[in-house]
């Protein structure tokens, strides 16, 4: 998903610019003295130029018989891209994938399973949003690669001067009790708009729903149940302490422009969207503050929606044991720690959270990654996304109708979306 589900959430707005290189599907021929062509291909805005650099230069010290090949690609049109090359006799020896993404090319068998690997590659601390949509049918072939996630964005200032000290908002009925302090004298308490279902999607899992549930092999849509309800009265409790639009999304206006441009308070996006801020508003520089979204009990944050990516290696790959150790070293700590800080990533390790504590915004994300979740792991839920009736059914429950029955008509939809190609 780049936030892929998120399109990494807007380029995530968190990514330095890339020094392009060959896109071609052309594998890395091996070469003249006996090393191994090792052809790589990572996604736009997922490493600087300069990490990239350093990567391959240790890289290619540690293991001198490869032959590192990185190619740079971009998000438009690479599902098409993927698909094709699993299909050929000639695909790349390692792929950067969206996390959520990984389920529907392993539904092709077109991907090596590593499931007698993880161990080695330390899964037993991987974060769940990026492990859990990595594998499929019980086997594990996507392996933890980074993840971002959001955050509150809050106008410092503006909490001071309502008395409201941030750093003591830990559960979901502090934070409504603050956003209501927030939300007077002309400022809003908090600019959420109606549609912004990832958010609702970590509401849904903190209170013990999902978007859809398994039973019996088949999928059925879960924003119907009492939990997803409760998430629902939540969201619907929060937005009203602002002036969000019911109809729209976050990107539609955009809201960092929202927050830049009025008092706004507090929005929930990722932390790269402060940039975007004071960019469009100089004066801010320095009054925009990060914590986790708040969690129902002060002993753990929210449930976040984890975007990010994954690494996979295709069946048909020339060169399996080397793109297996490509993974490991890139997955590695050391290098999960060097990528983290140039990136402002949070690290594929719940262990690991620490290499970004001194960067607020991400030391904010990484909190709530350690409880982030992604979509329901099935090839037909980019189907569902295509529909969103989840939107639909936020925007029927602010505008007053009974959230009961639009819960499940969205879950009927979903059902029979997820249901149309098993």
């Amino acid at each position: 998903m780049k936030y892929r589900s998120l399109a990494l959430l807007s380029a995530l707005v968190l990514g330095a610019g890339l020094t392009a290189c060959s896109s071609s599907g052309d594998s890395a021929s091996d070469g003249a003295d006996g090393s191994t062509g090792l052809d790589v291909w990572l996604m736009r805005d997922s490493v600087s130029a300069e990490f990239q650099k350093e990567f391959e230069t240790g890289f290619e010290k540690a293991h001198p018989g490869i032959d590192l090949k990185i190619q740079i690609q971009e998000w438009e049109g690479i599902g098409e891209k993927v698909t094709a090359a699993l299909a050929s006799n000639d695909a790349p020896d390692v792929i950067e994938v969206g996390n959520t993404q990984v389920a529907q090319y392993a539904q092709s068998g077109g991907l090596t399973d590593f499931s007698d690997r993880v161990e080695e590659l330390g899964g037993d601390t991987w974060l769940e949003g990026l492990a859990e949509p990595g594998s499929y049918d019980g086997k594990q072939y996507g392996i933890p690669y980074y993840a971002a996630n959001r955050v509150v964005i809050h106008r410092t200032d503006l909490f001071e001067q309502a008395g409201v000290d941030a750093s003591r908002i830990r559960t979901r009925d502090q934070w409504i009790a603050a956003t209501r302090k927030l939300d007077k004298g002309g400022n809003q308490g908090i600019y959420l708009p109606g549609q912004n279902w990832y958010v609702l999607s970590g509401f849904v899992w903190d209170e013990g729903g999902d978007l859809a549930v398994k039973s019996g092999g088949e999928w059925k849509g879960g924003l119907d149940s009492p939990a997803a309800l409760r998430a629902m009265d939540f969201y619907r409790r929060l937005q009203a302490l602002g002036q969000g639009p019911r109809d729209s999304d976050e990107a539609q206006p955009p809201q960092a422009e929202v927050m830049a441009k009025g008092r706004v308070a507090q929005i929930i996006a990722v932390p790269g969207g402060a940039k975007v801020i004071e960019e469009k508003n100089p004066e801010l520089r320095g009054k925009l503050g990060f914590f986790p979204i708040p969690g129902k009990t002060a002993d753990r944050p929210g449930a976040v929606f984890t975007g990010g990516s994954d690494l996979v290696v295709p069946a048909v790959a020339a060169h399996q044991e080397e793109a297996f150790t490509f993974i490991r070293e890139l997955t590695g700590d050391a290098w999960q720690k060097k990528l983290a800080v140039a990136m402002s990533y949070v690290p594929n390790k719940t262990t690991l959270a620490g290499a970004v504590a001194d960067d607020p915004g991400t030391a904010a994300m990484a909190a709530g990654a350690a409880h982030g979740r992604a979509t329901p792991n099935t090839p037909q839920w980019a189907a569902v996304e295509a529909k969103n009736p989840i939107k639909e059914y936020m925007t029927a429950v602010l505008t007053g109708k009974d959230a009961a029955s639009a819960a499940a008509e969205a879950s009927r939809t979903i059902t029979e979306t997820l249901g149309s190609d098993s």
